[in-house]
């Protein structure tokens, strides 16, 4: 999809990519505990996917300090394990003007695996739990599922941006309009709220992403910045299978879990597809899946979350 954007001639990051880069530089306030602030925020609660992103920080910390431990022991590096899985169970919504604090537990350090728990708490209250799974990558059986759609997406530089498709619809979107957008999108189909104006039901959404500006070569910054970006669209296609938007409707969601899998070395630093669907939605509770796909349609991560969705119908005059 062209030159990597890491290997861009720039300075430094500029403007919300390099808030949120700043926000996942975690204070140090014990052994294994990290305190995190927050971005500016339009919504009402924390972002679901800032607490991942912060967690995974916290966690690959106490990792690499492993790795660090044995390179010291053997007198030669050694490669600190590769984050391949991330799951995320929430319990309650956090506070948008409050530092978040990060326990990790050091659950195994194997040679080939290691486990994280990360605790993650406002004011003495649990937000969350997420586990962490490390691995090392060693020649094994390789597949994946046919994904030539990609090669029918168009070019996200034939796209239009985000502020093009949100035009006009500012008043009902305004919290998404003034929201931070440290990640570029460019939708391949289109966005909820249009479905909703051309009376469209579709089951699935496809969008072009990725960070807006230079991003650390840093495998736990990178695989941060796809699980902050993992919480975005993905349930989009619950509500468009319904003909519904976000700001045009009377719809309340709110995160349960959320999964995310590493299936190859991250290289987060140019076009990603974010290619979600909802298979099912039952009991005021919908499931959304997703998967990064390369432009050369190699399979990078794939996604799954669970949410409490309600909807309400329309007031009567």
């Amino acid at each position: 999809m062209g030159k990597h954007r890491a290997e861009a001639a720039a300075p430094a990051v500029l403007g919300d990519l390099s808030m949120l880069l700043g926000v996942l530089d975690l204070e140090e306030t014990g052994a294994d505990e990290y305190r995190g602030t927050q971005p500016r925020q339009t919504a009402a609660r924390t972002f679901g996917g800032l607490l991942m992103a912060q967690a995974i920080i916290a966690g690959g910390r106490t990792v690499d300090a492993v790795a660090a431990a044995k390179s010291a022991d053997r007198g030669k590096p050694v490669e600190p394990l590769r984050l391949h899985a991330v799951n995320g169970h929430f319990i309650r919504g956090g506070e948008i003007d409050a530092d978040i604090d990060y326990r990790v537990t050091r659950l195994r350090d194997g040679a080939s695996i290691s486990n994280r728990l990360v605790e993650v708490s406002q004011g003495g209250e649990l937000l969350c739990s997420i586990l962490l799974s490390y691995t090392s990558d060693k020649p094994g059986l390789e597949h994946q599922p046919e994904l030539s759609a990609v090669a029918s997406m168009p070019a996200p530089e034939t796209l239009p941006g985000l502020t093009e498709v949100l035009a006009g619809y500012e008043s009902n979107l305004g919290w998404f309009v003034d929201a931070i957008r440290p990640i570029e999108f460019r939708y391949a189909n289109d966005p909820a709220w249009i479905q909703k104006a051309t009376g469209e039901q579709l089951g699935h959404n496809r969008v072009w992403m990725r960070p807006d500006g230079v991003v650390p070569a840093d495998p736990n910054v990178q695989a941060a910045l796809l699980a902050y970006t993992s919480d975005t669209t993905l349930l989009d296609s619950i509500l468009t299978s319904h003909g519904l938007s976000w700001g045009l409707d009377r719809v309340v969601v709110a995160t349960i879990n959320h999964s995310m899998w590493l299936h190859r070395p991250l290289q987060f630093d140019d076009w990603l597809l974010y290619s979600t669907e909802s298979p099912v939605a039952a009991g005021t509770r919908g499931l959304a899946t997703g998967r990064f796909i390369r432009g050369d349609g190699q399979l990078v991560a794939s996604v799954a979350q669970e949410c409490v969705v309600r909807h309400f119908a329309a007031r009567e005059n």
